[in-house]
């Protein structure tokens, strides 16, 4: 067993990835809400835990991950980096598949990597409550079981689509002892405005993160938790790119393309930024995919422009892909994907070419979901699913060209909660 252990601690990370070190021109800088001037980084303390913002505006590249973290990932990492050999064989491709599983940790996705920090650092500070948004239930799930295992209590505002379509996530909070209420509602001001004009507005994660923020800055006692876009939040998820890094590495592969499902950013870049590392550094020639849905595609057919966050304008404006923080994303069952805006990070290496970003339709995520679950036998999340479908086309270009190459890709949650999702 000692050995098992010590196996499995060479491969997890003990410091976080940051990109910012190795960018040549760094992304425009976040603005006041209320002045329209570059942020002090100390106006954001009446939102987040000091901690978070330290490593928010952090340029170091390698951040020290602390013991009380890394003995919470072990419980659950390293994930697994699995050969898709039968949906290699399903497919006729010479393409070589591999994808890192995060559907294994506690709540499974990869909302958990992040979750347990910033429950750390709140924790930390003496926070009594995190205060978030959670549009398809992984971040909220995610953090409501952080909040318990650190003694820090967890309030989420969860976007009323998916509130009704996934009662399963909502479930989960509740049980790790999160208090959970649809949004948008009646409880704050950035809220009842939707709420009065229809009490069934199915909501979207710029009007949950309103709500949320605006809690927070009426509570002392609380502060604010992010699953996505924020540059902190990248940062947590590198774990996954840097454990899979050393899985490949194993074997002597590298990856030709890397490819993740995108709806903030985090769980592409969480698996993309340490082999983005490597084509910035060493001139690897690797290919980045990000894939959006139709429906919400900020990458592919927003604007790159300064946008608030959230639909209130309470939070600082980000200079992002963006839909415009009034779109209200039609209610598409990857509800994690239905936010108008894209990760500054994100939204910088695409617009210089280093990612290239496409965004596919329900009906092709959803098929590709189930040629994935008929041949490797687990049910992608419908986020994740939008990341197979790419797989597939990528295998399937290579089948075309008699190409042989390793694609790797992050199943970032599974979809075992998302069956009535399926059913529709």
């Amino acid at each position: 067993m000692e050995r098992f252990s010590e196996r499995k601690n060479e491969l997890l990370p003990t410091h976080f990835y940051n990109i910012k070190a190795d960018l040549a021109e760094q992304p425009k800088p976040p603005l006041h809400p209320g002045t329209g001037e570059p942020l002090d980084p100390a106006a954001l303390e009446a939102i987040f835990p000091k901690g978070f913002i330290a490593q928010e505006t952090s340029r170091e590249r390698f951040l020290p991950i602390p013991a009380a973290v890394l003995a919470a990932y072990a419980q659950y990492r390293p994930t697994p980096l699995v050969y898709a050999g039968e949906l290699r064989k399903a497919l006729g491709t010479p393409a070589h598949i591999f994808y890192k599983y995060e559907g294994v940790s506690p709540m499974g996705s990869h909302k958990l990597n992040t979750a347990l920090m910033q429950a750390y650092l709140a924790s930390q500070e003496g926070v009594r409550e995190l205060v978030t948004e959670t549009g398809a239930g992984q971040w909220g799930s995610a953090l409501a079981y952080a909040g318990e295992r650190f003694g820090v209590g967890v309030r989420v505002f969860m976007v009323r689509a998916s509130f009704r379509q996934k009662p399963g996530r909502r479930i989960l909070m509740t049980l790790s002892g999160g208090r959970v209420e649809e949004s948008p509602g009646p409880n704050t001001e950035a809220g009842l405005a939707y709420y009065r004009r229809d009490p069934d507005h199915p909501g979207s994660l710029g009007i949950a993160i309103a709500e949320a923020v605006e809690t927070v800055m009426k509570n002392p006692a609380s502060k604010y938790a992010l699953g996505s876009v924020l540059d902190a939040v990248l940062l947590h998820q590198s774990v996954i790119g840097l454990e899979a890094e050393k899985q490949l590495a194993g074997q002597g592969l590298e990856p030709d393309t890397v490819i993740g499902c995108v709806g903030g950013g985090s769980n592409f870049a969480g698996l993309g930024f340490p082999f983005l590392r490597r084509r910035l550094r060493e001139k690897k020639m690797t290919n980045f995919i990000a894939v959006e849905p139709e429906a919400c595609p900020s990458l592919t057919g927003g604007d790159l422009r300064y946008d608030h966050g959230d639909s209130a304008g309470l939070t600082p404006l980000l200079y992002m892909h963006t839909l415009g923080k009034e779109f209200i994303p039609p209610p598409i069952h990857a509800g994690g994907l239905r936010y108008h805006g894209m990760a500054p990070l994100v939204s910088h290496l695409a617009s210089r070419g280093l990612v290239r970003a496409v965004a596919y339709g329900q009906d092709k995520v959803f098929a590709a979901a189930r040629t994935f679950f008929a041949s490797e036998g687990i049910l992608p999340a419908p986020e994740s699913a939008h990341a197979v479908a790419a797989v597939i086309d990528e295998a399937r270009r290579a089948r075309e060209e008699n190409r042989e190459q390793v694609i790797l890709f992050n199943l970032s949650g599974h979809g075992f909660l998302d069956l009535a999702a399926y059913e529709k």
